[in-house]
């Protein structure tokens, strides 16, 4: 990596014991030291841990991060990344039921939809409503909200409001 120009949270929301190590490792290996991360009972999910680190690193640290956790399968976590004077916020978030989702955030933290992006599910969607909700919810990542929003709750000593999906 070639320089802090970006920064960020990983939230590790569960990861079996057995990868706790793996997990720290890879993160420490991307930053280039440790991390000292910090593991708590997931009490969602019997066995596993959930952890939380803020990161400062370059702008391809989200990405080769979440590339190299989502192969592990078993872990339920989000990276933020935040948006900065020529860096674009990110948000990546992956379960093992629904897989990864990426989208590029601004600086209150929505996810953001490119006009190509609008203009290619109305294509191919805009005929039908309710498929055309469907999409711009997945497009959103609102199922993975839904879904990760328990084991964020269960981490109550750091709540994460302004990552709650619209609505809630």
């Amino acid at each position: 990596m070639n320089g802090i120009s970006a920064q960020g949270m990983v939230f590790i929301h569960s990861a079996p014991r057995a990868l706790l190590p793996h997990v720290e490792w890879a993160i420490g290996r991307l930053l280039g030291g440790p991390t000292g991360m910090k593991w708590t009972p997931q009490p969602l999910n019997p066995g596993s841990f959930r952890a939380e680190h803020q990161w400062q690193s370059d702008a391809s640290f989200g990405a080769v991060l979440a590339s190299e956790l989502m192969g592990w399968g078993a872990l339920r976590f989000e990276i933020i990344q935040d948006q900065a004077p020529g860096t674009d916020g990110w948000r990546w978030a992956f379960t093992p039921r629904l897989g990864l989702f990426q989208g590029q955030m601004d600086s209150m933290g929505s996810v953001l939809l490119s006009e190509h992006r609008v203009r290619a599910m109305l294509e191919n969607k805009g005929s039908n409503l309710l498929e055309l909700q469907q999409e711009i919810r997945n497009s959103l990542g609102e199922p993975w909200d839904e879904e990760l929003e328990s084991f964020r709750e269960a981490g109550a000593a750091a709540p994460v409001i302004w990552l709650r999906s619209v609505g809630n």
